[in-house]
């Protein structure tokens, strides 16, 4: 354990995100995106082995998630598995300092205005390690110093602990307090919740939970796992048979306050810097969604006449614009690089058609 616990320590003093152990090969970090290799010994099957017991995983378990604490008081979100017979771990330090909304480059006036909504869904969308549950903390920190709100979280495992101050606070973690997310979003609405924050949607069973309870009078922020703004309502959508969809799509038009999808690239000088899409739900999206019509809501949010729309092609030419990331990063990020190229250069479809 004394090596395991090491190496946390380190990955903590040299900001990695992520801590890689398999048995018999040297650990790795993830820093600021990239793999980096260790100068220590492989990890030995019987430090694996302890570090299994200690997180509670069963020596026949073939996967875990569970969490750890360093003894430099950090606490650690764990993933346990097996490859080829052999033991392997993925760590993720939790940050428990939550940074302020407005350091993070996010559209500061657009989710403090749906955070202080009194009911509706909102989602925060993107890829693993795209810096949602921060993102969600950092509007809970801002709601708990602006409004009086009893806020109920599952989250697996919890991220980020909330002082109150204005708020009240029901963390729960999936496991030790509540068997599945769904289970615990149900549990929820009996525990009389201004606000929920659902770690993730996962399944139809937490999405229908999580899109009634935003029917009968609740703020549902929750995250999902997608792309872009059009990959987020298609991914909820088929989460469900087709029989469901109707029903879905009407709950969704409705209550669906809007979305944020949002992704890490290099920045300059260094570090990582926040690209985001995101729009917002109005009179007509909701038509659209209703008869499932994403591709039209997808061009209409890239028409870019609406500074609560914006598309992840317009986030990253505003970037490269403030000499915030390079053009290379903007084109290794962007969906189509032609695009963003033309847009640089001041070349927009309007022109071109002249």
């Amino acid at each position: 354990m004394e090596v395991i616990d090491s190496l946390c320590c380190q990955a903590v003093q040299n900001g990695a995100s992520d801590l890689f152990l398999h048995s018999d090969q040297p650990p790795q970090f993830r820093i600021d995106g990239d793999l980096v290799p260790i100068d220590q010994p492989p990890i030995t099957p019987e430090e694996l082995e302890a570090f299994w017991t200690h997180c509670g995983a069963d020596a026949s378990t073939t996967d875990h998630d569970g969490s750890y604490v360093a003894t430099d008081g950090t606490r650690f979100r764990v993933n346990l598995f097996r490859a080829l017979f052999q033991r392997g771990a993925v760590l993720r330090p939790i940050k428990t300092q939550i940074p302020a909304l407005d350091t993070l480059g996010l559209p500061v006036e657009l989710l403090t205005a749906w955070v202080a909504k009194t009911s509706g869904l909102v989602l925060v969308t993107g890829p693993t390690g795209g810096g949602k549950s921060t993102t969600l903390a950092a509007c809970l920190d801002w709601l708990n110093r602006t409004y009086h709100r009893h806020v109920v979280t599952i989250e697996d495992p919890i991220e980020y602990l909330f002082a109150p101050d204005r708020c009240l606070f029901t963390q729960r973690e999936v496991g030790p307090d509540t068997p599945t997310f769904a289970e615990g979003l149900r549990r929820s609405l009996r525990q009389s919740p201004n606000v929920i924050l659902l770690g993730e949607i996962r399944d139809a069973a937490s999405a229908i939970t999580a899109l009634q309870a935003a029917e009968t009078g609740h703020l549902v922020l929750a995250t999902l796992h997608s792309s872009s703004v059009l990959d987020a309502l298609e991914r909820l959508t088929h989460l469900f048979d087709a029989g469901q969809r109707e029903g879905v799509l009407q709950l969704l038009s409705q209550q669906l306050i809007g979305v944020l999808c949002q992704k890490l690239v290099p920045a300059l000088p260094e570090g990582r810097i926040l690209a985001v899409e995101h729009f917002e739900n109005q009179a007509v999206t909701r038509k659209w969604i209703l008869e499932g019509k994403f591709r039209d809501l997808a061009d209409f949010v890239a028409k870019g006449d609406n500074p609560a729309n914006v598309t992840f092609l317009q986030s990253l030419v505003a970037l490269v614009k403030t000499k915030r990331i390079t053009e290379a990063t903007g084109i290794e990020a962007a969906a189509n690089p032609h695009e963003l190229l033309r847009q640089l250069r001041g070349i927009t479809a309007i022109s071109i058609k002249h």
